[in-house]
């Protein structure tokens, strides 16, 4: 019998489950999918937003979208065009009902556990495929999976369900080629951000100016220190390094940001003779607001079109 067995609601960023339904079978093969259900959780801001996992007699299914994930389990047999409309039902509701701020700085597992009455409602409509008839559009899903059809994950990408093994995703219909860290797109930008963004060069502008006038100058005075001049150049690198970090996602991206601000605290006290308080506590308060925007602005999922 083709059926939905489970499904799940898990944050993208760090494989937080933020609601669940709740299972009722037992058997080993659902043990096993659980165990296949807690990898790709740790994965999902690695794949593409719409995969499919076959796991022999159970396939899981999964959609992410503005940093959250909407992931099901099902029979072999239950049809992929009606496992992707539910998980589009679920992303419509979750979306309506919590918003971004609330889901990005959850902490605790199943915080939105109440989101399960929803699950379990629209899961035995689901199973009932009679009552579907009416209530939805088929076409418009169906018609989506042909023109973009889910990446395919398989078991030996994924790894042992006992011991994780690096995910290597290939070409993807649509995408092109994933690597193993693929560049993420972030949450949209906010005025502070966009403030943040042109004090920030502004900073480094300032000290690129600065530089050259130290380059002129010591080319006039043979005494003057040359260390001023790297000083300078170091804080445009570290002006202009903050602006890239907020602009683009990298690896260790906060780490990275909290590092350029110690750069730009550092050029600023080597530069304390050169200039006055109120000039060190602008570029140490720009440094400072650049590197909260960065930290605030995270990676968001890929947002699925599915002719919402």
């Amino acid at each position: 019998m083709s059926m939905i067995l489970s499904a799940s609601v898990v944050r993208v960023r760090d494989g937080l489950p933020l609601s669940a339904s709740t299972d009722y079978e037992q058997s080993t093969g659902m043990q096993e999918c659980r165990k296949y259900f807690k990898m790709l959780s740790k994965k999902l801001a690695q794949l593409p937003d719409r995969c499919t996992l076959k796991t022999g007699q159970y396939n899981i299914n999964f959609i992410s979208s503005l940093g959250v994930s909407y992931m099901m389990l099902c029979t072999e047999n239950y049809p992929s065009v009606l496992a992707f409309c539910f998980l589009d039902e679920l992303q419509k509701e979750f979306i309506t009902t919590y918003n971004m701020m609330k889901t990005n700085t959850a902490i605790r597992p199943y915080c939105f556990i109440e989101f399960d009455n929803f699950i379990q409602r629209t899961k035995q409509r689901y199973n009932n495929t009679r009552s579907l008839s009416t209530k939805m559009n088929l076409a418009d899903m169906q018609t989506e999976i042909k023109l973009r059809p889910p990446y395919q994950i398989s078991v030996s990408e994924l790894g042992s369900a006992n011991g994780f093994s690096h995910i290597s995703v290939g070409e993807y219909k649509g995408t092109g080629k994933i690597s193993a860290a693929p560049h993420q797109r972030l949450e949209p930008v906010t005025l502070p951000g966009i403030v943040s963004f042109v004090l920030s060069l502004l900073c480094g502008a300032l000290n690129l100016i600065r530089g050259f006038h130290a380059i002129e100058s010591l080319l006039q005075n043979e005494g003057e220190d040359f260390s001023y001049v790297i000083a300078f150049f170091l804080g445009t690198a570290a002006c202009l390094y903050q602006c890239y970090l907020f602009v683009y996602y990298t690896g260790w991206r906060n780490a990275k940001s909290f590092l350029t601000f110690g750069l730009i605290c550092l050029c600023n006290m080597y530069l304390y003779e050169l200039r006055n308080l109120w000039q060190l506590f602008f570029h140490v308060t720009v440094g400072a607001f650049s590197t909260l925007q960065i930290r605030l602005r995270q990676p968001q999922g890929k947002s699925p079109d599915y002719n919402v």
